[in-house]
């Protein structure tokens, strides 16, 4: 399996450029085998592209800007989405390959998506989160240390105090 990367070499938009090239050095970084293609120069290359990105991923023109990533003949996605893939650690299932082993993105992946599609961790996030919406015990103690300090104006005035030995800034 041969991840193509439709790439324009001689693109005008330094973001495009960027973006490209973001793309094809995460790839090598992590000696994953892709193949760029090049669409200003190769108009088999664009009509490929152009007639293979899915209607609902095309921009409203309805003509997608490199980067396009597939693999093979399969849509992996745009630049969004792989930055998206990235930063969440599942590049690997988003680019439809098997993560080498023992590698983290293997252990992350799998923990990452449970079998009926949830994210792992996000019920115990929710959790934490209602918990300090309710505002759970540590918040109470916090809220009382806090208004304390606000009626007797330490709060303040302790960020202010120097350690001994110390001089102040005159």
């Amino acid at each position: 399996m041969v991840i193509k990367v439709f790439v324009a070499t001689s693109s005008g938009s330094i973001a495009i450029r960027k973006k490209q090239q973001e793309v094809v050095g995460f790839l090598e970084a992590n000696k994953i085998d892709f193949k760029e293609l090049d669409i200003a120069g190769d108009e088999d290359n664009r009509k490929w592209m152009r007639e293979n990105v899915p209607g609902e991923k095309k921009p409203q023109n309805g003509i997608p800007l490199p980067p396009q990533i597939f693999n093979e003949e399969q849509y992996c996605g745009d630049f969004d989405s792989f930055f998206s893939a990235k930063e969440e650690n599942i590049i690997y299932s988003f680019l439809g390959l098997a993560p080498p082993p023992g590698s983290k993105a293997t252990k992350s992946e799998e923990a990452s998506s449970l079998p009926n599609g949830d994210v792992a961790g996000d019920a115990e996030g929710a959790a934490e989160g209602a918990e300090k919406a309710e505002g759970g015990p540590e918040s109470e103690a916090y809220k009382e240390d806090s208004d304390s300090q606000e009626k007797n104006g330490q709060g303040i005035r302790v960020l202010a105090e120097q350690a001994p030995g110390q001089q102040g800034l005159h």
